[in-house]
C-alpha cells in the first residue's frame, strides 16, 4: 500500500489481567502492518477505568510483547515524541475536548444517579425493548443539559453535582466508513445510544479518549476486533466533531477468534473446559490469587506462537504455513485478512510448535529448556553435552517441557526403572548377556555410538540371542522407561561408567 503519510498504528490494551489470544493477534497485526510500511508501532496503556485496573498487568503486556518479538517503537517504557503515553496520566486534555464537544452542542451534561439510572430500565422495559438504552427517546426523561433550565444547570455545576458527559447522537442519520477488512460499513444513529464520554470521577471512557490520543499521536491506521464495531458510529462522529472526518484514520475490524467447533467467540472458560491455554503468559490475579496457565509455560516456542497467530483469520494466498517474523513482515497485507471469523484448534498449535523445535538451532531454546530442568532439580553444568542431547531428542518433542522426560536420564541416573516390562521375558541368559556386557565394556575405551552397537551385536550373536530381545532391557536399564532416542547414542552420551552402573542397577533389581 502506499500513503502521504508516514505508517503509524497503536496497541491499546488495558491493564486489567492476562492478554487473551485475540489481543495478542491484535497486536500482532498492527505491528505486521507497520514493519511491512516502514512505520511506528505505538504501545499505549488505556487505564482510565480505574476500577478495573489490576496491579502487575501493564508489566505482563511489556513482557508479552517481549517475549513475542513485538517491539513498540514509542511506549511508556520505549518514551517517544507524543508522551504520555498512559491515558490517565492525560485526564485533563479530555476534559477540555469533553467541554468543548459541549458548547458545541454535540454532547451534554447528565447529572442522573446510579439509581436514576437503574429506574429507567425498569420503568422503560418492554418486550419490544428489554435493555432500555441512554438514547434519543429515553433521554428526554432524565435529569441532563438537555431537559433542565440553563440556569439549575449551572447551579448544579456550581454547586458540584456529581454528572458525567454524553455525546448527542443525532437522530436518524446514517452513518457511513470504509472498513479495510469488510468494504463500506452502514450505521443508524437511531440505534446508538447516548454514550459517556467524561465519566463523574473525570476520567474519559474509552470512547472520547480513543480518538483524542489517535489524533494527537498522528494514528493513520486503526486495527482492533469486531466487538469494537457497534462503537464506531459514536467513534465516527466525534472524529467529525472534533477533528474533521478527513482526519481519521482508516479502520480495520479483526475477525473473532472462534470456538474449536466454530460455535461462538474463544473465551478463557472455554480454553480452561478444554485443556489448553489462552493466555499468552501465566497469569496470576493477585485480587483472587487465581492462576491461568499461558502460552509460554505450556512450553510454546514465541516463534510457533506468533506464527500460529498469524494464520489466525490470516494467510498470504499461498500453500506455505511456517513463517519467521520477519517473513510475515514481508508478507503482511490487510487485503488477506479474512472477513469470518477464525477457528482456534490446539492440534494445530502443537503442530506449529513442534515443526519450530524442528526448525530451530539448539541454542534457541536451550535456556528455556535448562530453567525447566533446574525446577525438576536437575542442574546443567555442561552447556555442550546439553545441545548434543537437545539435537538428538529434538525430532521427539512437541513442548520445551517434553524435554526434561526426554532428556533427564542423560544427567541423573533414573530413580526407578520399568522392570515390570522386562521380567516377564527375562531369563538366565539374558542376566548372563548382561553381565558380559558390562565387563565388556569396562575393557572398552569411550566409545561413539557405532562401537558400541558394534560391540552389543556381535556379543548377542555369540550368546544367540536376537539383539531386538535385548534393546528393550537396556534401553529401560539406562533410562528408566521405554522411551528416549537411540539407545547407542544414550550410553555414548552418558559414558562408559554410567552406563555399566546404570547396568548393574537394572541387573540388581531384575534378580
Amino acid at each position: 500500500m502506499t500513503t502521504d503519510k508516514k505508517v503509524r498504528v497503536r496497541f491499546a490494551p488495558s491493564p486489567t489481567g492476562g492478554l487473551h489470544l485475540g489481543g495478542v493477534r491484535t497486536a500482532l497485526f498492527n505491528y505486521l502492518f507497520a514493519k511491512h510500511n516502514n512505520g511506528d508501532f505505538i504501545l499505549r496503556i488505556e487505564d482510565t477505568d480505574q476500577s478495573r485496573y489490576v496491579p502487575g498487568a501493564e508489566e505482563y503486556i511489556y513482557e508479552t510483547l517481549r517475549w513475542c518479538g513485538l517491539q513498540p517503537d514509542e511506549s511508556p517504557v520505549h518514551g517517544g515524541e507524543y508522551l504520555p503515553y498512559r491515558q490517565s496520566e492525560r485526564t485533563e486534555l479530555y476534559r477540555a475536548y469533553a467541554e468543548q464537544l459541549v458548547k458545541q452542542g454535540y454532547a451534554y451534561y447528565a447529572f442522573d444517579t446510579p439509581f436514576d439510572l437503574e429506574e429507567m430500565r425498569l420503568k422503560f422495559k418492554t418486550e419490544q425493548n428489554p435493555s432500555p438504552q441512554y438514547d434519543h427517546v429515553h433521554r428526554e426523561k432524565m435529569q441532563n443539559s438537555l431537559t433542565l433550565p440553563a440556569n439549575e444547570v449551572q447551579r448544579f455545576l456550581l454547586q458540584g453535582v456529581p454528572y458525567v458527559i454524553r455525546i448527542k447522537m443525532p437522530v436518524n442519520e446514517e452513518i457511513k466508513f470504509t472498513d479495510m477488512i469488510r468494504g463500506e460499513v452502514t450505521f443508524n444513529s437511531s440505534q446508538v445510544d447516548d454514550k459517556v464520554l467524561l465519566k463523574a470521577d473525570g476520567m474519559p471512557t474509552y470512547h472520547l479518549a480513543v480518538v483524542v490520543d489517535d489524533y494527537l499521536m498522528k494514528i493513520t491506521h486503526v486495527f482492533r476486533g469486531e466487538e469494537w464495531l457497534p462503537s464506531a458510529p459514536a467513534h465516527i462522529l466525534l472524529w467529525n466533531y472534533l477533528f474533521g472526518l478527513r482526519n481519521m484514520p482508516k479502520w480495520a475490524h479483526l475477525p473473532l477468534i472462534l470456538k474449536p467447533d466454530g460455535n461462538g467467540k474463544l473465551s478463557k472458560r472455554d480454553a480452561e473446559r478444554l485443556g489448553f491455554p489462552i493466555f499468552a503468559m501465566d497469569w496470576k490475579d493477585p485480587r483472587t490469587n487465581e492462576h491461568t496457565q499461558g502460552f509460554r509455560e505450556k512450553g510454546f516456542l514465541p516463534e510457533a506462537f506468533v506464527n500460529m497467530l498469524a494464520l489466525l483469520g490470516w494467510n498470504d494466498g499461498t500453500e506455505q504455513e511456517i513463517f519467521s517474523l520477519d517473513e510475515l513482515v514481508q508478507r503482511f497485507s490487510m487485503d488477506h485478512v479474512h472477513k469470518s471469523g477464525a477457528k482456534f484448534n490446539y492440534e494445530k498449535a502443537l503442530w506449529f510448535n513442534h515443526e519450530w523445535i524442528k526448525k530451530l538451532p539448539v541454542s534457541g531454546f536451550l535456556l528455556p529448556v535448562k530453567e525447566r530442568m533446574k525446577k525438576k532439580g536437575i542442574e546443567i553444568n555442561d552447556d555442550e553435552k546439553l545441545k548434543k542431547v537437545l539435537e538428538l531428542v529434538k525430532d521427539r518433542c512437541t513442548l520445551l517441557t517434553d524435554f526434561v522426560q526426554q532428556t533427564s536420564f542423560f544427567f541423573k541416573t533414573p530413580e526407578t526403572i520399568d522392570t515390570a516390562s522386562i521380567k516377564p521375558k527375562w531369563n538366565e541368559q539374558k542376566q548372563l548377556f548382561f553381565m558380559e556386557l558390562i565387563r565388556a565394556f569396562q575393557l572398552m575405551q569411550e566409545g561413539e555410538h557405532d562401537m558400541l552397537e558394534k560391540e552389543f551385536k556381535e556379543m548377542a550373536a555369540t550368546h544367540q540371542i536376537k539383539p531386538g530381545d535385548l534393546m528393550l532391557p537396556f534401553r529401560i536399564m539406562l533410562v528408566g522407561g521405554k522411551f528416549g532416542p537411540g539407545v547407542f547414542d544414550i550410553a555414548a552420551i552418558i559414558g562408559k561408567d554410567e552406563t555399566i552402573k546404570r547396568i548393574k542397577g537394572g541387573l540388581k533389581l531384575l534378580q
